[in-house]
């Protein structure tokens, strides 16, 4: 069974939600509480970082992701803050670099991008034995993230103003030049060929900076898919963990029964992850297999169908099929946001603050 980690980002906010600069703080908190859980900094000083172990059952993965929430909401407390899971702001407010010489430098040389490059993802790590296979599932599973953004989508809001996005977090992100979707890189040696290319140009200061919807991670032997909002409901990260080791399993599978990788132009699979960033599920979404619009639940029974057999060996069926009837019944943290500003800012950020744990 393919162990599979997470990491998500968390926004850090005032009483009145603006942005808080208060990570350094929050760390701290954090690192001085009891128990093992830790947070890490991010280019922002308005946001923190957690993660949990690799681990083969997804009971293990939602027990640490409640209990990193927890930690985040606990010391952003001790450090005057609120630590919200949203993928970006729903106040408008000033963002603030955090220090050291790496996050300068992507600074100086992407300008306004890094400046205003306030958002907070959702990074799920599947374990892989090794590049050849790790770049063998890149190029099989690159059709089926549009659907993973939509159903997480959980970014509505920039500068105070519903952008009538569900995920304007992706938009963004997609300012920096290496970040989308990738063509087909057929071997190892030609994906990191292409690193290497992106390195030498100058506009990757370093491999962290490497910014595919799907990359080999640089610490782990994991195939990273970095394509997703943080989900606002835990049981949404765990159900994104769930469908991406079904993903990376099914990919990997089909490689070692010698199946092509369907050869889909980057030009569709940006336009599926921007159908998927407009409207999350509430709208038609491409198909995978077909690349025409089809309604956002017949695209994700496609993808369960996909992975089905994946799923059922990792014992996650059922949690996928409750999962994803669920999301289509309820809606998505972008809809969920809207509805609860309805009620005011304050309300937003109070049902936001409790999705912490």
């Amino acid at each position: 069974m393919r162990t599979v980690g997470v990491e998500e980002e968390y926004l850090l906010v005032d009483h009145d939600g603006r942005p808080a600069k208060a990570a350094r703080d929050t760390v701290a908190a954090a690192h001085d509480a009891p128990g093992d859980g830790e947070l890490e900094p991010e280019l922002k000083q308005q946001q923190v970082e957690t993660a949990t172990a690799p681990h083969d059952a997804l009971a293990e993965i939602e027990q640490d992701l409640r209990a990193g929430r927890a930690l985040a909401a606990t010391a952003a407390r001790a450090a005057g803050a609120r630590a919200l899971p949203l993928g970006t702001s729903p106040v408008a407010g000033p963002t603030h670099v955090s220090p050291g010489r790496r996050y300068r430098a992507m600074t100086d040389l992407f300008a306004r991008t890094a400046q205003e490059q306030l958002t907070c993802g959702c990074h799920v790590h599947v374990h892989v034995a090794g590049d050849e296979e790790g770049v063998a599932v890149i190029d099989r599973v690159r059709a089926w993230l549009p659907l993973l953004l939509a159903l997480t989508a959980n970014s509505p809001f920039w500068g105070g103003a519903d952008t009538h996005y569900a995920s304007y977090r992706s938009q963004v992100w997609k300012r920096w030049p290496t970040a989308g979707p990738t063509p087909l890189f057929g071997s190892a040696s030609a994906y990191h060929g292409t690193v290497d290319d992106l390195l030498s140009s100058g506009v990757a200061l370093d491999r962290g900076m490497i910014y595919f919807d799907a990359r080999l991670a640089v610490a782990y032997p994991t195939v990273e898919i970095r394509v997703a909002d943080v989900p606002l409901d835990v049981r949404d990260t765990v159900l994104l963990a769930a469908l991406a080791r079904g993903l990376v399993e099914t990919a990997a599978r089909a490689w070692s029964a010698g199946d092509p990788a369907d050869d889909v132009r980057v030009e569709l699979l940006r336009a599926a992850t921007w159908r998927a960033a407009r409207s999350g599920l509430r709208d038609e979404l491409l198909d995978p297999r077909t690349h025409r619009p089809v309604p956002a639940a017949e695209a994700l029974r496609t993808l369960v169908r996909h992975v089905h057999e994946a799923l059922a060996d990792h014992g996650d069926l059922d949690l996928v099929r409750a999962g994803v009837d669920r999301v289509l019944a309820d809606g998505t943290g972008a809809d969920a946001q809207r509805r609860w500003r309805g009620d005011g800012t304050s309300a937003l950020l109070r049902r936001a603050a409790a999705a912490m744990g």
